[in-house]
């Protein structure tokens, strides 16, 4: 194998320079698919639900509480199964990508709060409650993937 000298007498092979690229690319694709299963899966709901007019038009306030119940029920599981899949696609320190998600989870909902203060979409705690269970539940289907991987 072939080394490389750097700074201050530090080595590093050819092969292990090679890798850094390819893990951060998978670091950041493990974070995005996460949170492209949560997105597709609770507007796809979404979309389910409002086709068969359990839920209003799109743009139709819902204050029903039942109703924002229901989707931050689903929203929950969907945001349990985003992280799971981010921890069991990360190269290596799983629950540190998840916690990457739950941040990245936390400031879209933080936007989504501001968002709901300024237009009429329904209740004020509905937007605030998936702010708050969104990184909990990542945080926690990420929990799960490593018992499982660690148990196996």
């Amino acid at each position: 194998m072939a080394w490389a000298a750097l700074s201050k007498g530090q080595t590093v092979t050819n092969a292990s320079a090679a890798v850094a690229p390819r893990r951060v690319g998978r670091s950041i694709l493990a974070v995005l698919a996460g949170f492209v299963v949560v997105v597709v899966l609770s507007l796809g709901t979404d979309e389910v639900l409002h086709l068969l007019k359990v839920y209003p038009p799109w743009g139709v306030p819902m204050y029903e509480a039942g109703l924002n119940l229901l989707a931050l029920t689903y929203r929950g599981i969907f945001t349990f199964i985003g992280g799971y899949v981010t921890a069991r696609l990360a190269p290596h320190s799983p629950m540190r990508h998840v916690l990457v998600g739950c941040g990245i989870g936390l400031v879209l909902g933080a936007l989504g709060v501001v968002a709901a203060t300024t237009a009429e979409l329904g209740p004020i705690w509905y937007p605030v409650a998936v702010a708050i269970t969104g990184p909990v539940f990542n945080w926690l289907g990420g929990v799960l993937c490593v018992r499982q991987s660690s148990q196996g």
